[in-house]
């Protein structure tokens, strides 16, 4: 075999390596058993199988790319992209505000995106959060809570993580039908550009993930489980707040609340 065959190889190779040791690794989580699951977490053996499978795909590819990304990117360079994604997602947040019959919030955040894309250079500056209007985060999952479905049991989605029955289908049914965040992205024609687009957005939401990952390790005895109630307490206050017509504090853009007391979350956990 010549050096230029074996060079070419390599890559082949590494990625058969890859996908056999997330194989196996999934296999070898799916023999564990959950004898006495969470009443919100019925699926439990399940979850805790296909969380550590991502959790390995995760920390064989998504966070040392992210990471990287985080060191060697000026901090104004990635504020302004995590802003230019979050500008393309609030037009999604506005319309799930008005489905919700919410018509304040609709307004506001039509006005963010208006403002955002004209005065901040295509949302690439927040000007409308400079001026005290602040993200209304909103989905289709919130949007079905409040319209009165239930939540369901929590479930762990392949790639995509922590979600519930509820939740999931508002995902799946959103992407199917084309009216994701990204949707506008998958409209480019040039395929090379639109492919880089969303590997951008896929390295930009896990590296603003970074900080709530590190918190998670400082905090929590079982990551699975500090995540699964974090998961379920942030979508429950969602769909409450929105429901009972009040806002829901500002976790800027971790998916985690920010928690202060270190023992809560941990004991939690440990239940």
């Amino acid at each position: 075999m010549t050096h230029s065959t074996q060079l070419s190889a390599s890559p082949s190779r590494r990625l058969f390596q890859m996908t056999a040791l997330l194989g196996a690794t999934a296999l070898a989580a799916g023999c564990a058993t959950v004898s006495n699951p969470s009443p919100d977490d019925p699926w439990e053996s399940y979850n805790r199988s296909m969380y550590t499978f991502n959790d390995t795909v995760d920390r064989a590819l998504l966070k040392p790319i992210a990471s990287g990304y985080d060191t060697i990117t000026p901090q104004p360079v990635q504020t302004c992209i995590h802003n230019m994604f979050n500008n393309v997602a609030d037009v999604w947040s506005a319309a799930n505000s008005f489905l919700q019959a919410r018509g304040h919030d609709f307004f506001n955040t039509l006005g963010r995106v208006l403002f955002n894309t004209t005065m901040g250079l295509g949302g690439c500056i927040d000007v409308a959060s400079m001026n005290g209007s602040k993200r209304i985060q909103n989905d289709f999952g919130v949007t079905l809570g409040v319209w009165g479905l239930d939540a369901g049991p929590y479930v762990v989605l392949p790639f995509l993580g922590s979600s519930s029955v509820r939740d999931g289908a508002g995902t799946v049914g959103t992407i199917a039908a084309g009216i994701s965040p990204i949707t506008p992205v998958f409209e480019i024609d040039n395929i090379p550009l639109r492919n880089s687009i969303v590997a951008l957005y896929a390295v930009d939401t896990r590296a603003s993930l970074l900080d709530a990952d590190r918190l998670v390790n400082e905090v929590a005895l079982d990551r699975y489980s500090f995540i699964r109630d974090a998961y379920i307490q942030r979508r429950k206050a969602q769909v409450d707040s929105r429901r009972a017509g009040t806002s829901l504090p500002d976790y800027s853009d971790e998916s985690l609340p920010d928690y202060s007391d270190d023992e809560a979350p941990a004991a939690k956990a440990a239940q």
